[in-house]
């Protein structure tokens, strides 16, 4: 091959490039590549970040189990018995929380959920946000993704930010069982100042990014 013709084929290589560039086309791909790289990449690291944790609080646990032992058997067979009790007592509340939660993360969805809080929702779908993340319980390996994945269908950051932040914040399921064991007057005073306070750190990351 000629230095002319191979001039010729860089250039050629090179209008094309800039034309898929120009027309966006390449640019998009890029994106979408890097997001579904970027999303297998966090699941992955998620997943290892949540077994490392439990490792760790299980070791530390038998470590303490261990120390207790040491120290008094008569006083962790007695913890043991007040720990069984407790237990047994907020069984039937528990089993309750989890039947709601199971039932609530099968009707609503990842997908229905990205459908109601998409681009056209506006201000209803912030505040449809901020009732869906205080009434469900998402582990943060399927809200951070669905997140990511609301922002790309196009909805607003303070309507992620009011869903990801009543999420951790509300726990609306879990309300009669924190009631019967830290009593109805905090149970309500936290809620309600966690919804609050989630609405209003929403509009100020609105109002920030």
């Amino acid at each position: 091959m000629s230095h002319d013709d191979s001039r010729s084929l860089n250039s050629s290589a090179f209008s094309v490039f800039g034309q898929q560039c120009g027309n966006g086309k390449f640019l998009r791909q890029a994106i979408e590549l890097s997001a579904k790289k970027g999303y297998a990449l966090y699941a992955s690291v998620g997943r290892m970040n949540a077994l490392t944790t439990v490792i760790v609080i299980y070791v530390f646990l038998a470590l303490a189990l261990v120390l207790s032992m040491i120290k008094s058997k008569e006083k962790t067979k007695k913890a043991f018995k007040v720990a069984g009790k407790a237990l047994v007592k907020t069984m039937p509340s528990l089993l309750a929380v989890l039947g709601i939660v199971g039932l609530t993360l099968g009707i609503l969805t990842p997908e229905k959920i990205s459908t109601f809080l998409g681009a056209e929702g506006g201000w209803f779908a912030t505040i449809l946000a901020a009732v869906i993340g205080a009434i469900m319980l998402i582990p943060s390996l399927v809200a951070f993704p669905l997140a990511g994945s609301l922002l790309r269908s196009g909805a607003t950051v303070t309507t992620i930010s009011v869903f990801i932040t009543t999420l951790v914040m509300v726990g609306f399921v879990t309300i009669p069982l924190e009631a019967k064991i830290l009593g109805k007057k905090f149970t309500a005073m936290r809620n309600g100042l966690g919804f609050v306070g989630a609405l209003v750190i929403a509009i100020i990351m609105g109002m920030i990014i």
